[in-house]
């Protein structure tokens, strides 16, 4: 069992023309669709409103075969997010948070002991940085490193914490993780100077054993010990990239399940390492090409036409 700690929220997307429309997001909540669609066994541990937007993401989650057994609810209205994107397709955000569900994770919402059949704990995005959620979830990574392997996927959001106090929790976080994904992007704000490829040095260096760096459409980077590989994504029709990275982390995370690699020991030969980072941009490819972020169910991941 895979756990996805973090949001579920409400992406309220603009269309252009002075509309909105309402679609089910949250980095987690994505992650979690994403992997139980892989066919990963997946559970939710994070906060969901009662109202109507929250029981539509509960419904959502459980019908994609997310397990909610660690889900907790209450009447705190549901989370949004405004979203724009632009004529490439590209996303940018705007948070509405105050006194909504998804921060409110609290330590009392936490088992204190996971099942032995939870392999993988998975975490980032608004996760890290809303009180008192990310206080609650660095608190679980410190407890739960080394027994079971920890996914980070910062998918970075200034403006909504101190820069500093946030920056140096994301650094805290890496140094007790297995596997760390980001964007670019991300590691530009946490690692300033360095280009990706020396950031994915050091975070290895501080004793990560799996570093997968997106690069939108040219691909991904994978670093794993001595094995470093590029590969491209798909070419496909951009609709949005609305969840893409989402589904990119799952896709990771759901190859490294089928092939019984979900071990804190973790270790890839370089071809391993290539079809699980290829395996990985088929879904974030697949998810571009739909509206919001839906993600590709496992029928779906079938090598695309160039």
């Amino acid at each position: 069992m895979i756990v996805v700690c973090g949001e579920a929220l409400i992406d309220m997307i603009d269309g252009g023309d002075g509309t909105q429309r309402a679609m089910p997001g949250g980095g987690p909540f994505n992650t979690a669709r994403s992997l139980a669609r892989l066919g990963a066994p997946t559970a939710f541990l994070g906060r969901l409103s009662t109202d109507l937007f929250g029981r539509q993401l509960e419904g959502l989650l459980v019908s994609d075969g997310v397990s909610l057994e660690l889900a907790s609810t209450g009447p705190e209205s549901t989370t949004i997010a405004v979203v724009s994107v632009d004529g490439e397709g590209f996303a940018a955000y705007q948070f509405f948070v105050h006194g909504t569900s998804a921060p409110n994770l609290t330590p009392g919402m936490i088992p204190t002991e996971f099942g032995p059949d939870v392999t993988a704990l998975h975490l980032g995005t608004l996760g890290l940085v809303l009180e008192p959620m990310a206080s609650t979830l660095v608190d679980l990574v410190a407890r739960e490193r080394g027994r079971r392997v920890i996914m980070l996927d910062p998918n970075v959001r200034i403006g909504l914490a101190p820069e500093d106090e946030y920056r140096d929790r994301l650094h805290s976080v890496i140094a007790q993780t297995t596997i760390v994904k980001a964007s670019d992007d991300d590691l530009t704000w946490l690692y300033p100077g360095l280009a990706y490829e020396q950031a994915a040095d050091r975070i290895l260096g501080e004793g990560v054993a799996l570093v997968v760096v997106t690069l939108g459409a040219q691909g991904a980077y994978g670093a794993h010990r001595d094995h470093r590989v590029r590969v491209s994504a798909p070419p496909v029709e951009v609709v949005d990239t609305i969840g893409a990275g989402d589904a990119f982390g799952a896709g990771l995370l759901a190859w490294l399940h089928d092939h019984d690699l979900v071990r804190t020991d973790l270790r890839l030969d370089k071809q391993q390492l290539e079809a699980a980072v290829g395996y990985a941009c088929l879904a974030a490819s697949l998810t571009c090409t739909r509206a919001g972020a839906e993600p590709p169910w496992k029928s779906e991941m079938l090598v695309l036409e160039p």
